[in-house]
């Protein structure tokens, strides 16, 4: 009895598509790991800066979030960090949108950090 192609492992065409499938996640993940990387690094910024608010003023936590923000080059504005303080809570918000392009297609990515901390 005689084997047909496709028995024996000979089609190429599920080769090709799973190799251009991994391209593409490829590049994906080149285009959204460091962006993903800096935007956690922003987060820990706002956490940390709640965390110290005891002891910083509200214009040095936007200040410190904005020059994290202006070093890894996310497009966050004094408008985008909002600072409240109540009954010896703080709450840091910052709100911002980075746009990924991709060939044909720009992808908006809209994040928000927000931490709550007790004032001490």
């Amino acid at each position: 009895m005689r084997k047909s192609r496709r028995e024996r492992g000979e089609g190429q065409l599920g080769c090709l598509i799973g190799l251009i499938l991994l391209g593409i996640a490829v590049f994906v993940a080149w285009k959204m790991i460091p962006v993903k990387v800096k935007a956690a690094e922003l987060r820990q910024t706002v956490v940390d800066e709640a965390k110290s608010a005891g002891t910083h003023s509200d214009d040095r936590i936007r200040a410190a979030i904005l020059a994290k923000a202006k070093e890894d080059n996310l497009p966050v504005t004094e408008n985008d960090v909002k600072i409240v303080r109540s009954l010896g809570e703080i709450t840091v918000t910052v709100t911002y949108t980075i746009p990924i392009v991709f060939p044909g297609y720009t992808y908006n990515w809209h994040l928000e950090h927000e931490a709550k901390n007790p004032i001490f």
